[in-house]
């Protein structure tokens, strides 16, 4: 299913997309915003696959809706406006399409079309780098001789239009984000399409310990853990990154 978050601060306009996605069949509507702010919040809790952003817009316009939301989650975007002087930067902005208010229903089932090719493309461009790293990890398995534990070694990560290769060793911790979980390495931080309870059975027990339902952490990262005041604990890492350890999860990383 296709993820979508429309955003405009005209309630007709929102009503008319919604009305021509109620028959799409892999598409649901996970959200709507009336402004830049809810916008920016809307993408960072629903992590949708595609937006139709409206550029003009109160508090925030559309591209500084993308600059703020980009270091959490950067979806697809439909651009949709009343205004033609905008295209250039819309395309420099990456955008998948841009259309022009009023819409008609042809225009934008080709937008709509263009968002389907560009998802299905990513995700095959992610099996494909998925496949790399697990030859690469039977590469190395074979080359040592040693068994194959089993445990996650590696990501494909996205990083633009680029895939990034990084070791489970280089994350310093990871917090879920719905149905991905984002890695933190060093200053940067990735988003891979997997749950924490599937990364946690696929990680080494001896290297990451969960500390939290929404996260996780190196344990070579960590430089001190030192209780508070109602019977949690405060996780300081090597950066000076802090993060909260529960009761439920105390037995993963203390004694």
């Amino acid at each position: 299913m296709i993820s979508v978050l429309i955003a405009d601060d005209e309630p007709l306009a929102r009503k008319g997309v919604r009305v021509w996605l109620r028959g799409e069949n892999d598409v649901t509507v996970v959200g709507e915003a009336a402004s830049g702010a809810e916008a920016v919040r809307a993408i960072a809790s629903m992590r949708p696959d595609l937006v139709f952003l409206d550029i003009r817009m109160p508090s925030l316009d559309g591209f500084q809706v993308l600059e703020r939301a980009a270091p959490v989650h950067l979806p697809l975007v439909v651009f949709v406006t009343a205004h033609d002087t905008y295209a250039l930067k819309a395309f420099e902005a990456h955008a998948i399409d841009y259309l022009l208010k009023p819409l008609t229903e042809n225009r934008f089932r080709r937008a709509l079309d263009r968002a389907r090719w560009a998802l299905a493309a990513q995700e095959e461009l992610e099996k494909k780098h998925g496949s790399v790293v697990q030859m690469l990890d039977a590469r190395a398995t074979t080359a040592t001789g040693a068994a194959a534990p089993g445990f996650l070694k590696r990501f494909a990560v996205r990083d633009d239009n680029r895939f990034l290769l990084i070791t489970a060793e280089q994350v310093d911790w990871i917090d879920s984000a719905a149905n991905y979980v984002r890695l933190h390495v060093g200053a940067n931080a990735y988003l891979v399409r997997m749950t924490m309870n599937e990364l946690e059975q696929k990680l080494d027990p001896q290297l990451f310990a969960r500390i939290h339902r929404s996260t996780m952490v190196n344990i070579s990262r960590v430089k001190e853990v030192t209780p508070d005041w109602h019977g949690e604990f405060e996780v300081k890492l090597l950066d000076g990154t802090t993060l909260r350890l529960t009761r439920t999860y105390r037995h993963r990383l203390l004694p």
